[in-house]
């Protein structure tokens, strides 16, 4: 996320379980839950997901108040993760922000995100497509960019670890 001029990388953690006691729990803490209810119902339509009979609890770690649209791909893939029991590597971060037709779209400020991803240790980054049009890949030696532009990508690689195509 984007704190001004100063990008800082957080944790996500989600869980995803089937639902016993009636109407399924939707619970937020540090994300606009209706943010929340987007993306799954992204997840639903177009990851083929059956999350309507599930309770989901998603978490900012830290107690911090986000709200940046460069969230998204991270909370699906958190949510793909719970959902799926698939494990998310520790040495890959995310920016990019989810469409309803589940396209990843290009956030801003993609520079300064690889950059500190990059600083931070983390091994691989995954991003719009879009984001990297016209930028200098080169100057990144420690880490590499992973471009996707649709949610099953996401879905494939955390479910593969590898990209299609």
């Amino acid at each position: 996320m984007m704190e001004g001029n100063r990008p800082l990388l957080i944790e996500i953690q989600s869980l995803v379980s089937t639902a016993t006691y009636g109407t399924p729990q939707r619970s937020s803490t540090g994300h606009d839950a209706k943010r929340l209810n987007m993306l799954l119902a992204v997840l639903e339509k177009r990851g083929g997901m059956r999350l309507g009979t599930q309770d989901v609890f998603l978490n900012v770690a830290g107690g911090l108040r986000v709200d940046d649209p460069a969230l998204d791909l991270a909370v699906c893939a958190s949510l793909i993760s719970s959902y799926d029991d698939v494990h998310v590597p520790e040495t890959l971060c995310f920016a990019g922000e989810v469409g309803l037709g589940g396209e990843i779209r290009a956030v801003n400020r993609i520079e300064s995100r690889i950059s500190e991803a990059e600083k931070l240790g983390f091994k691989q980054i995954m991003l719009s497509k879009y984001a990297i049009k016209g930028l200098d890949l080169g100057k990144y030696h420690q880490i590499e960019v992973l471009p996707i532009t649709k949610l099953a990508a996401l879905y494939e690689y955390l479910k593969t670890g590898a990209l299609a195509g």
